[in-house]
């Protein structure tokens, strides 16, 4: 079952078409992953199933609705999406970022009740953030910052969460911490996630569904174990490479192909016995 879904889509800017006449489905309660080169379309899908951009033509529909047709909030309720390199207000604080993402249930009718109290302190609870609630945001490290705005999307309390880039600039430690905790919330409260990577590796180990980008259309979608072979690196990337086994996980990893420390690569194939043809060819051209 699909819970987002774009049918017959085509977006662009002007008269410069980014994705045309392209059909999608996100499956419920899974980690969906949109991959693809730079400037392939993949955030500027993600905008527009997010109601940020509207289509040329086409529609997203969201749980059997047209989006285009359903009031602001009603949307909100349902869909939160965290953009590329969000920008604080200065000075505010992790709670009160937080706070924002009750602003769906918020009207004139409707003020701040313990239930919404209550949906913040539960984002910063599963963001591990108690500790720094009353602390600026300006103060945070990269990883913490970024978990910050992952809460105010949780407190949002929806069952949909689109990321764009969600691990862009941090260094590789808060990268797994961040995609670690959108994992741990599809399994604890199987909330289905769709997040824009360009790590492939990552994109393979942590999602459940990918979705190749090419072309302004879709290349190939599908489980990571089941798409993800050296001819999709190669005509979705341009990229030559080895697809293996991640060792710790059992997901597809993708060695590239190019020039690198042939010494020392060349003493890694006698000592474990594998040698690809890129690091044959690459050898022969340094003797």
């Amino acid at each position: 079952m699909e819970t987002l879904s774009a049918n017959n889509l085509t977006l662009g800017y002007g008269d410069k078409i980014i994705i045309d006449e392209l059909n999608i489905e996100i499956p419920k309660g899974k980690v969906s992953v949109l991959i693809g080169s730079n400037g392939c379309g993949k955030s500027t899908l993600l905008r527009s199933m997010a109601r940020l951009l509207q289509p040329k033509s086409g529609e997203v529909v969201l749980d059997g609705n047209h989006i285009a047709k359903m009031n602001t909030k009603e949307v909100a309720k349902q869909m939160a999406i965290l953009p590329q390199g969000p920008e604080t207000p200065e000075g505010l604080s992790v709670y009160q970022l937080v706070k924002m993402g009750r602003y769906p249930y918020q009207g004139v009718f409707k003020k701040w009740s313990q239930e919404d109290e209550d949906a913040v302190n539960q984002a910063l609870e599963d963001t591990n953030l108690l500790d720094l609630k009353f602390q600026s945001v300006d103060e945070l490290s990269g990883g913490q910052r970024q978990r910050a705005w992952i809460a105010m999307t949780l407190a949002q309390d929806t069952d949909l969460i689109l990321l764009d880039e969600p691990t862009t600039y941090l260094d590789m430690t808060h990268q797994i911490d961040v995609l670690d905790l959108l994992f741990e919330l599809n399994e604890k409260d199987n909330r289905t996630i769709v997040m824009v990577l360009h790590d492939l590796n990552l994109a393979c180990r942590y999602a459940d569904h990918i979705v190749a980008i090419k072309d302004k259309n879709v290349y190939e979608t599908g489980q990571p174990e089941d798409i993800v072979t050296c001819d999709l690196v190669y005509n979705v990337f341009g990229m030559n490479c080895d697809v293996t086994y991640d060792p710790l996980f059992g997901t597809p990893m993708c060695i590239p192909h190019g020039r690198g420390r042939c010494i020392l690569a060349e003493a890694h194939a006698e000592k474990t016995g594998y040698r690809n043809n890129c690091l044959t060819s690459t050898l022969k051209a340094t003797n």
